[in-house]
């Protein structure tokens, strides 16, 4: 009998350890499963930075691929709709919201008289002196609401991103406002291309990759080329390092879109 228990003593033993690892395994999944699903949730909440991330991605996407003056108009509204999420999701001070509002304006009469006026290059001018102001204040609104988070979660993450991504659309309609404004080409011989090349040689510039299939003839374009390549470097070791070095992964799984994260130890 003694040696009948212990032949099956250790067989329990194994297949207990095997039913704890096949249940870790499984919550395991589920957790993976319900990160996915936060993740994606935060991309549709209104209360979440995955809606702004969302917004600057379909507004590339509009910017690099429309063309035509309906197609300007568009794009400003877009524009429009997608800094006022970002302010709004970032809780921006009120002196960042009033100068907003008066861009929202400013772009918005842009927008219409851009839509049923003639070909005039101080709306097109207007048009990108507003839309770039407008993505120069969203990441500072933005990356001063993160850096008061007192964890990094998954807002933390989505928040840099679109900060990051919001610096380089405002660089690409600053270019853009250049070339309208500028006797000369912006890009030389290349004439002042379109807002394609802008948002391309904008973020080649941001990520200092520097293809130099474009490049600005003269001032201040090339000044704010070097400008937005200092920019772009010392956001990815400061705020974004910041934010990596931070980052917990279980608490970026646990966390809820829009929601803010509690201090360590806390329940």
């Amino acid at each position: 009998m003694n040696s009948n228990a212990e032949i099956f003593v250790p067989t329990d033993i194994g297949m207990n350890d095997r039913a704890r690892d096949t249940a870790t395994q499984i919550e395991d999944t589920e957790r993976q499963a319900r990160a996915l699903r936060r993740l994606l949730r935060s991309f549709s909440s209104t209360n979440s930075y995955g809606l702004v991330l969302l917004m600057i991605v379909v507004t590339y996407v509009l910017a690099a691929s429309l063309s035509g003056r309906w197609a300007a108009t568009i794009l400003l509204f877009t524009q429009i709709a997608t800094v006022w999420q970002a302010l709004r999701i970032s809780q921006a001070r009120r002196v960042f919201r009033l100068v907003a509002t008066g861009l929202f304006v400013l772009a918005a009469i842009a927008a219409v008289a851009n839509l049923f006026g003639g070909k005039n290059s101080d709306f097109v001018a207007a048009a990108f002196l507003a839309s770039t102001v407008l993505y120069v204040v969203a990441p500072f609104s933005i990356v001063r609401h993160i850096g008061y988070r007192p964890t990094v979660d998954q807002e933390t993450m989505l928040g840099a991103l679109a900060a990051y991504l919001l610096i380089g659309m405002a660089f690409a309609f600053a270019y853009r406002l250049i070339g309208a404004v500028q006797a000369s080409p912006f890009f030389g011989a290349g004439g002042d291309g379109t807002v394609s090349q802008d948002l391309f040689f904008s973020f080649v510039t941001l990520t200092t990759t520097g293809y130099g299939n474009l490049v600005p003839a003269g001032n201040p374009g090339q000044s704010l080329a070097v400008l937005e390549a200092l920019t772009g470097q010392l956001f990815l070791v400061t705020a974004v390092a910041k934010v990596v070095s931070a980052w917990r992964p279980r608490r970026w799984r646990d966390s809820d879109p829009g929601s803010e994260s509690k201090p360590d130890g806390s329940r």
